[in-house]
């Protein structure tokens, strides 16, 4: 039964449980994050709502400001026809009507003078200018922006009317500009903590900003540029009409809270990937010590209890030697024997670092087929395909590599089986490795088999154990340093398996075993 078809399936069934915990969580977050998107979105669009009447609000404001300043200017041209009325007034004219619209200015500051500007009249004048006398250039910048009104007051001269904006007309100016200074403020300051810049129509000059937005990027015309345009990637500009700033643009992006949560899911995601890498590697490498403690106690075991019949055997064919000299037979006895020894040798030197030394890897191929070729059926033909008088040398540990070369045979053989076919080994040499082939014309391995087949358990055979390309893949890859693998195989036409090895170096001195 191969152990390694069921750990497949459980492996197969852990990940499957384990994408749907993440499947399901991943979905879980995903939605949470769309809902707390929609409802700040939702947030922003009415803040913005709100902006936008209260900017309407401040607007309109200003155009019944300006209709007050229209009125004004109005009245004092009414008063100063008034004026000149009651100055030029013959006796018998009425002058009701005038003296009511020059007594009816009681909020809007006039200031009347001659044309070397001494002050003849006043009225409406707050204390800093009642004491004025006489109104030179200083005074008159600070009383008024406004051109003077000129009236005829007797031939070739003139009187000099000066006015200003009422102050009921100051007072709700004030208020108006906190007004504005409110609504900017709460732009800037809104509870959604959202990145603002609000720039005017040039969409250069920066009117206000807030949020997470740095002092840095509105200082930088090249910073700012490329911000407004991430922003407005993100968001449409809302377009607000500010009294006396005319047309102004809102660029606002997600909050800093909500881009950090977009990219929750892939940190998420990202943690949990790394804990199971993790985690795998941490159970694989306990599992692999763990196998490799049994190994090397069942291998060191195996060779203390082959060493008491070995040597017992040993004398048995030296007493049947004496007694049948010419027996051919105890010849044979002694290679299995000597081959017994190799074996016993060999487990106990698993879990043990192996002496690697200088060796001809033609002449070991070349030994191990001969060897084998006696033992197999005559059906089945082994075969080196180099020159045995070919020299490639290599590092390594001689008892350990005839074994692979063994095991490999012995597998190849059976996938011949009782039919005619043949094994062939051939090594080649590159700048910096041996390759060595090992040809059969077997029943071939399944492709979903040939990474499955070096782990300890998997065998094809009822009775096998199953250890045979384990503990190989295990003396080429980790004692040897080189590597062992199926290069080709077809089901019905055969199997190839290749070892490489790294060649020796010219430096390397160690005699031949």
């Amino acid at each position: 039964m191969n152990i390694y078809s069921k750990k497949r399936r459980w492996k197969l069934l852990l990940l499957g449980f384990a994408t749907i915990i993440v499947v399901i969580s991943l979905w879980y977050t995903n939605g949470f994050i769309h809902k707390l998107a929609k409802n700040e979105k939702n947030q922003v669009e009415l803040w913005a709502n709100a902006i936008t009447r209260k900017a309407d609000m401040v607007n309109y404001t200003e155009n019944l400001f300006d209709n007050l300043r229209q009125k004004e200017k109005a009245n004092v041209y009414l008063w100063s026809e008034a004026t000149k009325k009651l100055i030029f007034a013959k006796n018998n004219d009425d002058l009701d009507f005038y003296t009511g619209v020059i007594s009816g200015n009681k909020d809007i500051p006039v200031i009347v003078t001659d044309e070397k500007g001494n002050i003849t009249a006043t009225k409406n004048l707050d204390k800093s200018f009642k004491k004025l006398k006489k109104l030179n250039l200083k005074e008159r910048k600070l009383f008024t922006n406004y051109p003077p009104i000129i009236v005829p007051y007797f031939k070739n001269q003139y009187n000099y009317i000066y006015y200003r904006n009422s102050n009921t007309y100051y007072r709700l100016k004030s208020t108006l500009d906190d007004l504005t200074k409110s609504f900017l403020d709460e732009i800037v300051n809104n509870n959604l903590s959202s990145p603002v810049i609000i720039v005017d129509s040039t969409k250069k000059k920066v009117i206000a900003y807030g949020g997470s937005i740095d002092s840095s990027i509105v200082n930088n015309p090249s910073l700012l540029a490329k911000e407004l345009r991430e922003m407005q990637n993100s968001k449409q500009p809302i377009i607000v009409e500010l009294p006396n700033k005319g047309k102004n643009y809102i660029y606002y992006s997600d909050s800093p809270t909500l881009v950090r949560l977009k990219y929750f899911p892939i940190v998420f995601l990202g943690v949990i990937g790394l804990f199971l890498i993790i985690s795998y590697i941490l159970f694989s490498y306990s599992r692999k010590s763990e196998q490799n403690k049994v190994w090397a106690g069942m291998a060191k075991e195996t060779a203390h209890q082959l060493g008491t019949p070995i040597s017992s055997l040993m004398g048995w064919v030296e007493v049947m030697k004496m007694n049948y000299p010419k027996e051919e037979a105890f010849v044979e006895m002694d290679k299995d024997i000597e081959r017994l020894k190799l074996v016993s040798e060999r487990f106990s030197k698993i879990g043990s670092i192996p002496v690697l030394k200088e060796n001809n890897i033609i002449e070991i191929m070349s030994g191990v087929a001969d060897y084998m070729q006696h033992r197999a059926p005559k059906k089945i033909k082994i075969i080196l395909l180099n020159d045995p008088k070919e020299k490639l040398i290599v590092r390594l540990n001689k008892h350990l590599i005839i074994w692979v070369f063994e095991n490999l045979i012995k597998n190849a053989v059976d996938a011949i089986g009782a039919e005619s076919g043949k094994i062939e080994l051939y090594a080649e040499q590159t700048d910096k490795n041996i390759i060595i082939d090992i040809i059969d014309t077997g029943k071939g391995i399944p492709i979903t088999q040939q990474k499955t087949i070096f782990n300890p358990g998997y065998s094809t055979k009822s009775r096998g154990w199953g250890l045979g390309l384990s503990l190989s893949k295990r003396i080429v890859e980790e004692y040897h340093k080189g590597k062992i693998f199926v290069k080709n195989s077809t089901v019905g036409q055969g199997t190839t398996f290749r070892i490489i090895l790294k060649k020796s170096l010219p430096s390397d001195k160690n005699t031949t075993n």
